[in-house]
């Protein structure tokens, strides 16, 4: 009777562990991410244009006014393929984990499909009229500024990287 009784607390006790394990399976990078620890960049060091992926571009004001060219999604909203282009507004925040690019597109002047999104089959959800970003500040191995914020699956941890566009 003894012995059951042992086996069955470790069989309960197992269960716990697995809890959570699964609890966790899919906390990736980006959900727990608390920031790169940058805290000495200012909104002026930041104010200028902005280069990334295919085309897309992002000027940042030193007024706090955006101008914003195919700018995809963050997180899942990557997925849905959409890019917005249109004006909005920008500023830099600082909390414990470093500093926070919060751009906010308020009138939205087109909208482009990614080529790399969902099969034509599959019906993609209307792109948001108004949408909000939150790039990561950090710097590079040159001391150069970039942006950054994850997309799609949060568990891969996908960066979206903006790099400062070279003046002509």
């Amino acid at each position: 009777m003894a012995g059951r009784s042992r086996l069955r607390a470790w069989e309960a006790l197992g269960g716990l562990m697995v809890v959570p394990a699964v609890l966790t399976a899919c906390a990736g990078p980006s959900q727990y991410y608390e920031g790169t620890g940058l805290h000495d960049t200012t909104a002026a060091e930041v104010a200028g244009g902005w280069g990334g992926f295919d085309g897309t571009r992002v000027a940042l004001h030193k007024d706090g006014t955006a101008l914003l060219e195919k700018l995809d999604g963050q997180d899942f909203d990557f997925d849905d393929g959409w890019r917005l282009s249109g004006t909005g507004t920008w500023r830099l925040s600082d909390s414990d984990g470093g500093q926070v690019v919060r751009l906010a597109l308020t009138t939205r002047k087109r909208v482009e499909m990614r080529s790399t999104a969902a099969a034509p089959d599959t019906e993609a959800p209307e792109p948001p009229s108004t949408y909000a970003w939150s790039f990561y500040v950090d710097r590079d191995q040159h001391d150069a500024l970039k942006l950054f914020f994850f997309y799609g699956d949060p568990d891969i941890g996908n960066t979206y990287l903006m790099t400062r566009e070279t003046r002509p």
